[in-house]
């Protein structure tokens, strides 16, 4: 094996003492795959890293089994039991923030000093959730009868998440921990590409105290493992975090069985600039609304949008300052950002780099040029864009940002509009009202007014249109976890008939 091996398996063997390969955590056992090989790489350099094997599609049945078992032994806790446990899931993950954020940043290429941020973040997500367990609740609706009724909020049942490369241990939190509050079982399908923060979370919260078997993690490509999970006959509810290309193609297939979905998809987030915003907060927030994490976020501000009279000024500042972000390896604490994930990935974000630039767009900061080893893309600023450009309507998923120019809060509008996405945008003004209009015009999910990219999990996060459907945080995801049953309960001592015969 190479180093990269060796320090990611030696990373992974703090979870799992004695792991010699990687495998799928099913009913609390580390399980090795029955399918063909996967060829890991290290983004830092580009070379061959670990390979394990698919879990194969005969290990699904085993994880949906385990997983419907602990569920029903889960449910039948008091919620307050299962909010306890999930405090001190909570617990155990805050005390091994370091090893999780070093396995991450291994697995994954992402700066060391982000991983441990997430993982912090993660323990705070299920500490939020722990505390909605025994207040999420149904209702007594007064109807017009003699019946008392009331509704009950219970569990999907087992339900799966397919989560993504970008950020693999921050998407397990964000979609596990409302799913177990609710009283759900869960099939966790990371990419195959970034499964080993997920494999260790479900670990550690067992060990805090989940039933064995409640999260059960699966270790391989989405055309084998999570084909035949979707298809599985104990899943009632798919939740995914991706492309909409794969989206589509994963609601098509969820459909063949009536399950519902959750998707959280793309986006082409408008991060519009107006002339009497303060220039210097916008400017060094525009860096990390892009380049944070490389820019392998689904909610970075990609469109830049700024107003014409201080368009020049503004692009200037932020490819100055982008020219001085440090890039390096990703586990050097001085490093801000790291290399893209994969060679696909980068491959991609490259070429539209080429393309934004033959289409007439101008190199403010950053180089078309690829580099020697290595996934790294310095951070791109893209002047002179208009929003024709397919770098203005592609989703890139690098450190890349189109600078385009407006003169009219309408113009602007109607640009931040003209995308198939609509999950994220922001606003820069001071002018109280008009960051008020702008906030209900733009269709996006989120949207931040003087600011950029905080997210809580106590707020709601989801898109419009190609961004994807459903809510995966806040109260709302409790909903998207939970079904209502209604029911009637006759009070009336003689309650009539409409017909029957004695």
């Amino acid at each position: 094996m190479t180093q990269h091996a060796d320090l990611l398996l030696a990373a992974f063997a703090h979870f799992f003492p004695g792991a010699k390969t990687l495998g799928s955590y099913i009913d609390g056992e580390l399980v090795e795959g029955q399918g063909e090989p996967v060829q890991l790489y290290d983004a830092a350099t580009g070379l061959a890293s670990l390979t394990y094997r698919d879990a194969g599609a005969a290990l699904v049945d085993h994880a949906a089994s385990s997983a419907r078992r602990a569920q029903r032994e889960w449910w039948a806790l008091t919620h307050m039991a299962r909010g306890r446990v999930m405090n001190d899931v909570a617990r155990a993950i805050r005390a091994q923030v370091e090893p999780m954020a070093r396995l991450e940043s291994l697995g994954s290429g992402k700066p060391i000093r982000d991983c441990r941020g997430e993982v912090a973040k993660v323990s705070e997500m299920f500490e939020y959730y722990a505390g909605w367990t025994d207040k999420f609740y149904g209702s007594v609706i007064p109807v017009p009868t003699s019946h008392l009724n009331y509704t009950r909020r219970e569990p999907a049942g087992v339900v799966l998440q397919i989560t993504p490369w970008n950020a693999p241990v921050f998407t397990c939190g964000w979609q596990v921990a409302p799913a177990v509050a609710m009283g759900n079982g869960v099939l966790l399908k990371p990419s195959e590409l970034t499964p080993f923060t997920s494999l260790a979370l479900a670990r550690i919260a067992e060990q805090a105290g989940l039933p064995r078997g409640l999260v059960n993690v699966l270790a391989g490509f989405g055309h084998t493992v999570g084909q035949a999970a979707i298809a599985h006959r104990t899943v009632s509810k798919v939740v995914f975090v991706g492309s909409p290309a794969t989206g589509a193609r994963i609601a098509e297939a969820a459909a063949r069985r009536v399950v519902p979905c959750v998707l959280e998809l793309g986006g082409k987030s408008a991060n519009i600039v107006f002339a009497d915003a303060d220039l210097k907060r916008a400017a060094l927030t525009a860096q990390a609304a892009i380049f944070a994490g490389a820019g392998q976020s689904c909610v970075a501000g990609s469109r830049l949008l700024v107003q014409r009279a201080v368009y020049d000024e503004f692009v200037a500042m932020v490819a100055s300052g982008a020219k001085q972000i440090r890039v390096g390896a990703p586990l050097d604490d001085a490093t801000e950002v790291g290399p893209i994930n994969n060679r696909k990935q980068y491959d991609h974000v490259m070429s539209m780099i080429a393309r934004g630039v033959a289409d007439g767009a101008t190199l403010a900061a950053g180089s078309a040029e690829r580099g020697d080893g290595g996934y790294f893309v310095a951070p791109t600023v893209l002047a002179g864009v208009t929003n024709d450009m397919d770098v203005a309507r592609t989703e890139i998923f690098g450190p890349v940002v189109a600078a385009i120019p407006f003169d009219t809060e309408e113009e602007a509008v109607a640009i931040a509009n003209d995308t198939d996405f609509g999950l994220a945008g922001a606003a820069w003004t001071t002018d109280v009202a008009r960051a008020h209009r702008v906030a209900a015009q733009v269709n996006a999910g989120t949207f931040w007014v003087n600011g950029y990219k905080t997210i809580n999990v106590a707020s709601p996060f989801g898109g419009y249109g190609l961004s994807g459907y459903g809510r995966s945080s806040g109260v709302e995801a409790l909903y998207e976890y939970t079904q209502t049953k209604s029911v009637w309960v006759e009070t009336a001592e003689a309650p009539p008939t409409a017909f029957g015969y004695l």
